[in-house]
């Protein structure tokens, strides 16, 4: 299984940002992709998830009405929106994906399978 992140940057407060997660190799038709976010310093937080089957979503309180994430399921990518940025959203972002959790509130306290290799967001003036 191969996970890559891509669209991070360098974005003003209340900017937008659409990161990319392209997954490939899966062996079953469900997996669930999260998107995680670790910042200088500080412990690495759940932010959201999607499912390859019913395309079940969950979002953390942090990021829930700015944040949105979605499949196409056809280039076998996710995606995930990010609007009204704020200046504590600045973290590497990474993209995991498990074929065997399940997107809800407790998806975040699993050790994901795949992991991508991180991409910047940084939002500053």
């Amino acid at each position: 299984v191969q996970v890559v992140e891509s669209g991070g940057g360098l974005v003003q407060p209340g900017g937008s940002l659409r990161l990319s997660c392209a997954a490939s190799g899966f062996t079953r038709n469900y997996y669930v992709i999260g998107w995680f976010r670790q910042a200088p310093g500080k412990e690495r937080e759940g932010v959201s998830c999607i499912s390859s089957s019913d395309g079940s979503t969950y979002y953390a309180d942090s990021v829930k009405g700015r944040f949105t994430i979605s499949r196409d399921n056809a280039k076998n990518t996710v995606y995930l929106q990010m609007n009204s940025l704020k200046p504590e959203d600045t973290a590497v972002y990474y993209c995991a994906a498990d074929p065997w959790v399940l997107c809800y509130s407790g998806s975040f306290k699993y050790e994901y399978d795949y992991w991508g290799q991180g991409t910047q967001v940084t939002v500053s003036s």
